[in-house]
């Protein structure tokens, strides 16, 4: 694909009548990569004219999902809505023009010629019947709407950056409301008029959209403007094949965050390669995404989501992270759940704890539960593997123990090792009959990072004082 000649100028254009769908954030992701990788500009729209529909919770709830994944827009956003006579103006135009017309059918009208249409095998569409009389034959007592005269011949071919050339006939298109009868613009208006007066040049969205595209473009000509670019992106499917629904994960962005614990880069990444690839590479920083995007990368067949494989990426983002993000990240976590407040002390803890729990994590989720251990206040309660653990001889081993831990002026990991394994070794005990209660009385459970990375992580005042709360 060749370098644009102008700049480049992108929008994402969600209707608020529900959260932002993981689609809906693919499409956003997409136009805003185009838009930096070209160095031009990417847009909001609220395309907010469904007035019963939709509602500030939903619009707050795109803006949220939208900061959290880090597609941050230029410019104010924009508010369809508030453009109504803007949008007006534009019709209205049309009319003086004549390239627009006022149709006077009633409902009873339109449904008998869809009707007489379907009987006999044409398509059902409004045949133009206002489309040529005068305005004196208009009937008392119906308020008409605006329609624009769509040509009647030929075809109309859209130059595709997704899908090609692609070709419908104009008898196959009937002549489209832009003002309804109580004198709003419809949505094809106000997206266009929107589009031409945000200057936006590249059209990047589902190509659920490419019937629209059509009758857009139309209105495009009518009123002289030039065409942007369109793309249509094919949809994500399930892993199934089938169209993506709420079974297969087309859910709000903020259950991502929030139920499930992804970080919000490697949904990016993930989102980044549901129908985009470059070569064989998977796991893809924001920098080379922006470097490496182009419409050209994107497939025209439908992308299948795979949670396992989003997990997998996931789990690979949470180890390469940084300790202190990670850190702040799953705090609210534990306080929310452990009723816990976390003080600067347990947070540096939790901090240089980070490094052996972010190994096996998989989601911020699982990071937080593994690692609230850490923090917890005495006495641990133990889970119930860790309660067999501390039987009379594995508590009998640790309070033998005891003694020369308490002796140690330094505590690290290094010495406590060998420490323990000397002990183990003297008194002519397998390892695990002392580490595996040293874990339960230290973490409350059966689980957790290297027992003697921990100790060194929990201190030596910490760890002597939950040893001997369990024993």
């Amino acid at each position: 694909m060749s370098q644009p000649t102008k700049q480049v100028v992108t929008r994402f254009a969600p209707s608020p009548t529900g959260f932002l769908h993981i689609g809906g954030a693919r499409t956003a992701l997409f136009n805003w990569l185009f838009a930096q990788h070209h160095g031009g500009k990417y847009l909001l729209r609220i395309e907010d004219t469904d007035r019963k529909r939709s509602t500030p919770e939903a619009i707050e709830a795109i803006i949220d999902g939208l900061d959290w994944l880090g597609l941050n827009h230029d410019d104010e956003i924009t508010y369809q809505f508030s453009g109504a006579s803007r949008h007006q103006e534009v019709a209205n135009h049309l009319l003086a023009e004549g390239k627009a017309y006022h149709c006077y059918c009633s409902p009873e009208e339109l449904t008998e010629m869809r009707e007489k249409a379907k009987a006999e095998g044409r398509p059902m569409k409004y045949d133009g019947l206002w489309r040529d009389r005068l305005a004196s034959e208009a009937p008392e007592g119906i308020a008409p709407v605006v329609r624009l005269k769509m040509p009647l011949d030929g075809e109309t071919v859209i130059k595709d950056l997704v899908q090609g050339d692609v070709t419908v006939a104009n008898a196959q298109l009937d002549d489209m409301i832009l003002l309804r009868a109580d004198g709003t613009p419809t949505y094809m208006l106000s997206v266009v008029v929107d589009d031409h007066d945000m200057g936006i040049t590249h059209v990047i969205r589902g190509d659920d959209h490419l019937t629209n595209a059509f009758r857009q473009v139309q209105l495009f000509k009518a009123m002289g403007w030039d065409l942007p670019e369109f793309a249509h992106i094919p949809l994500i499917h399930g892993a199934d094949g089938a169209k993506l629904s709420k079974r297969h994960g087309a859910l709000g962005v903020e259950a991502y965050r929030d139920e499930m614990g992804y970080l919000p880069e490697a949904l990016r990444n993930y989102l980044l390669r549901l129908g985009w690839g470059h070569g064989d590479e998977e796991v893809i920083s924001t920098e080379q995404a922006i470097e490496w995007f182009d419409i050209s990368g994107v497939g025209k067949s439908p992308s299948r989501f795979d949670f396992a494989k989003l997990e997998n990426l996931n789990g690979i983002y949470i180890r390469n992270a940084e300790n202190t993000y990670l850190t702040d990240i799953i705090a609210p976590l534990i306080e929310k759940d452990e009723a816990i407040t976390i003080t600067n002390d347990a947070k540096n803890r939790l901090i240089k704890g980070m490094s052996g729990l972010k190994e096996r994590a998989k989601t911020v989720n699982e990071l937080a539960e593994s690692a609230a251990f850490y923090v917890r206040a005495r006495p641990l309660a133990l889970n119930a593997k860790a309660e067999k653990l501390l039987s009379d001889e594995g508590k009998e081993n640790l309070k033998n123990l005891l003694p020369l831990l308490q002796e140690h002026t330094e505590w690290k990991e290094e010495i406590l090792e060998t420490t323990v394994k000397t002990f183990a070794e003297e008194n002519e005990i397998k390892l695990g009959k002392v580490a595996q209660p040293l874990r339960a009385a230290l973490s409350g459970s059966n689980v957790s990072p290297g027992i003697f990375e921990v100790m060194e992580i929990l201190g030596k005042e910490e760890s002597i004082n939950r040893i001997t709360d369990q024993i």
